[in-house]
């Protein structure tokens, strides 16, 4: 099998589980983080320049582009018979390519929010901390696992040029969609022997591992909350800050 077909999966049972077909933060990743700064930011221009019935054609067309890119790493997998449960979209960037699509259906507040605060960081995150490794850049899991990860960045992104603005009353929202979706797929883990969410072990994942390195391997996910924690403080804290500043201007 051609190596642009090989899931990292194939790679790390082929090579070993601990083979890298490129290393965290050097060339390779950064100037993949570098382009995909550029397109984020050149995107937001463009974006900005459209009217409102362009916007939302735009917000479509990204939508559908999402969709596509999740069904080829579906069809890639299972044409070249290396499927397997990991692969469901249950992890939270997978499961908020739906909220993406919910919200284009409907353009109601919840998803919206879910989308800034959950899938914005989360997809940057994992751009940072990639579990691709095994595969190299010309690869089809390798390439999907970075279009989808910034195509999850680049919608929030441009709900906010649109006019969007984060709002922590509607965290405890938030926060009951995380836990809610976060009890059953812990368990479902269990049982297919799967580790969505990065919650039943630390599966190749540098963050993951991160946490194990600072709280011991069985205590890792006690460093999550404390992420969140700091991940809200940061995403609501500007908009905040400048709530104030308006009302004390008036």
């Amino acid at each position: 099998m051609s190596d642009f077909w090989k899931t990292p999966a194939t790679f790390m049972l082929e090579r070993g589980s601990g083979y890298k077909a490129f290393s965290l933060f050097g060339p390779v990743h950064l100037a993949e983080l570098g382009a995909g700064a550029a397109f984020l930011a050149l995107s937001c221009l463009l974006f900005a320049r459209l009217d409102k019935a362009g916007r939302r054609r735009a917000l479509v067309l990204l939508t559908a582009v999402m969709l596509a890119d999740e069904v080829v790493k579906y069809l890639g997998s299972i044409c070249t018979g290396q499927w397997i449960w990991s692969y469901l979209p249950l992890h939270l960037c997978s499961i908020n390519i739906f909220v993406c699509l919910y919200n284009t259906l409907t353009d109601r507040r919840w998803p919206k929010e879910v989308l800034y605060l959950l899938g914005l960081p989360g997809a940057l995150i994992a751009l940072l901390s990639p579990g691709w490794q095994a595969a190299p850049v010309w690869n089809l899991m390798h390439l999907h696992s970075v279009t989808i990860h910034l195509f999850l960045m680049l919608y929030p992104l441009l709900l906010l040029v649109d006019g969007y603005r984060p709002d922590p009353k509607y965290l405890p929202g938030v926060l009951g969609f995380l836990i809610g979706a976060a009890i059953p797929i812990y368990f479902l883990n269990k049982v297919l022997g799967t580790n969505f969410f990065f919650i039943n072990g630390t599966d190749n994942n540098a963050l993951a591992s991160l946490l194990a390195g600072i709280f011991g391997a069985d205590r890792y996910l006690l460093g999550y909350p404390l992420i969140l924690a700091a991940v809200i403080a940061l995403m609501y804290a500007p908009w905040l800050v400048l709530r104030r500043r308006r009302k004390a201007a008036k």
